[in-house]
């Protein structure tokens, strides 16, 4: 799987995946922010989520002319890099108004879209060579993967930064409390009377953990407990920002890895490689065709893939039962399911049959040390353990680092046999099994109704459904985003001219930044419509848009032959 590939892969995976794990940290927790600070309702913050994730991904089209044309790629990506510490410091400021909250989220934006595109550009461009053009695939799945390492931990740094917090207040995350406490707030400020006192009140009890705070009355206790909820998102926050640094050093210190390939393309237009790469305006004009087909395709597949911030995650707070058993709590929690992850890497190894002694030594060692953490971790937790919805966010990574290697196998094995789909075929596929994922939330969606009749409380509570619905959502989610993101990133990367391949990362996360507009945009129809006819609503136009990849195939396979 690593066999082949230049040093400067490695570099790149390692620089992006701290600033993924920045990112996540972020976006795992940044609708619970919105909605516990200031009282959004979903339409709200799916808009400024939307809008968010719109300036992520749009600002790499200005980005890439800027390395293309101006500052080059790696001048670039240093200058994002450095925007997104500064921002993601802001955004960590307790106390912000919704405008520094703003424009905190635009330099974060301004930052990403100097980074994001630019790298890839460059991952593309170590395989350029024709020796290693046969890795290219490989090589973005591999990215990829490093991408969700960082976002794997993500979630959970979020979750025991925010629990720390609120314990060290003397209170526990309870997911009915932000809403009702904006809701006794607001009524109290109209001079109106709160319908659901009495069971706010013990709600409010319930939620306070040991003897740091007293309970005296509703109006002291809303605040005190949106203030400090709020200050652990913001902790959160200054995670992602550290996690940051960590990209920028990685990136300056290894520069010579890469070097060769940070060239900007109108600087070495009289050489004879660079003459080899130009191509006619015909080629270009088919090539820029089919890149322009997918970019359209791409904004509805990440149009429904993240409801995975906004409405699964509203899904997992309101809909999902907020205590699990012991055994489903493993799934939950990294210092119990780490250890197993470990044993079980160590069993691989020991019964691989063209093992050597020594790594048959280390798999018995490791699958030791694995089990017994993992007993220890496990024999620790309570028959009952809560989970907070946040924490669903580390699923899809997850996922992503332990399926990559099995995709990976089953494209070479495929390869080796003449056999393996092209890459508009992969993406057509992607695009399906896509659609089936939502098809599971339409089932386990079909009797709640809609969303808007959600009131906190007994009744609520009672139609509380399994976590092992949106776990497989997330997983099936997972095999459709291998299938088709980083091979659309390297299909970007193969077929762009050469000299507008940044811009062209840019186009491509451009037209994602569209689909991720669209993912805030569309919460009306959530909050409206019965979810199971939300869902069916994201089916239908992955459907749709993996037919039409089926049928313009021949116009993309073709521009990757010219």
């Amino acid at each position: 799987m690593f066999k082949g590939h230049p040093k400067g892969l490695y570099v790149f995976l390692f620089a992006n995946m701290g600033e993924r794990f920045g990112y996540y940290t972020m976006l795992a927790i940044f609708i619970l922010f919105l909605q516990a600070k200031f009282g959004m309702d979903a339409t709200t913050a799916g808009q400024i989520y939307g809008t968010f994730l719109f300036g992520i991904y749009f600002i790499p089209l200005i980005g890439g002319i800027i390395a293309d044309r101006v500052l080059g790629f790696s001048k670039t990506i240093t200058v994002g890099i450095i925007l997104m510490i500064f921002g993601y410091f802001l955004l960590a400021q307790p106390g912000s108004s919704k405008i520094f909250i703003y424009g905190a989220l635009a330099i974060i934006s301004v930052g990403t879209g100097f980074f994001k595109g630019n790298l890839q550009a460059l991952v593309g461009k170590l395989y350029d060579d024709a020796n290693l053009n046969k890795y290219r695939d490989a090589a973005f799945n591999l990215f990829y993967m490093g991408i969700n390492i960082g976002a794997f931990f993500a979630p959970s740094a979020a979750n025991k930064m925010s629990n720390w917090l609120l314990k060290k207040d003397g209170l526990v995350y309870n997911a009915n409390i932000p809403s009702m406490a904006h809701d006794y707030l607001n009524t109290a400020a109209d001079g109106g009377v709160f319908d659901n006192a009495e069971q706010y009140t013990e709600m409010a009890k319930s939620a306070i953990h040991g003897t740091s705070y007293q309970f005296t009355n509703l109006a002291d206790f809303s605040k005190y407990y949106i203030e400090s909820l709020s200050e652990s998102y913001s902790w959160g926050f200054g995670i992602a920002a550290i996690s940051i640094v960590f990209s920028l050093v990685i990136f300056i210190t290894f520069r010579k890895t890469y070097k060769h390939v940070d060239i900007m393309q109108k600087n070495v237009v009289n050489t004879t490689e660079s003459k080899a790469a130009e191509l006619t305006p015909e080629q270009s004009k088919k090539r820029m065709v089919a890149l322009g087909l997918i970019f359209i395709v791409n904004i509805f597949f990440w149009m429904a893939f993240h409801q995975n911030g906004f409405t699964l995650t509203i899904f997992a707070r309101d809909y999902t039962v907020t205590q699990v058993s012991r055994l489903t709590y493993v799934l939950f929690d990294l210092s119990a399911l780490l250890p197993i992850i470990g044993a079980i890497i160590g069993l691989v190894l020991l019964l691989g049959k063209n093992n050597k002694k020594l790594v048959k030594g280390i798999g018995a060692g490791l699958m030791l040390v694995g089990t017994i953490l993992a007993y220890s971790a496990i024999s620790g937790l309570n028959d009952v353990m809560p989970i907070s919805p946040m924490i669903f966010q580390h699923f899809n990574p997850i996922f992503i680092v332990f399926v990559t290697p099995i995709i990976i196998g089953l494209f070479t094995m495929l390869r080796k046999r003449n056999k393996e789909p092209s890459s508009p075929q992969k993406i057509g596929i992607g695009l399906g099994i896509a659609a089936l994922s939502f098809v599971i939330m339409i089932v386990v969606s079909y009797n709640l109704g809609s969303a808007s009749n959600f009131i906190p409380g007994a009744v609520a509570d009672a139609l509380r459904v399994t976590p092992y619905w949106l776990i497989a959502t997330y997983f099936s989610l997972t095999i459709s985003e291998l299938f088709y993101s980083p091979i659309g990133i390297s299909f970007v990367s193969k077929v762009a001219p050469p000299k507008w391949s940044g811009f062209m990362q840019g186009g491509w996360l451009g037209s994602t930044a569209i689909g991720n507009l669209l993912a805030g945009l569309i919460g009306p129809f959530w909050k409206e419509w019965e979810m199971w006819q939300f869902f069916t609503l994201l089916v239908g136009m992955l459907v749709i848009s993996s037919a039409f990849i089926f049928i313009i195939m021949k116009t993309l396979e073709n521009a990757t032959e010219e």
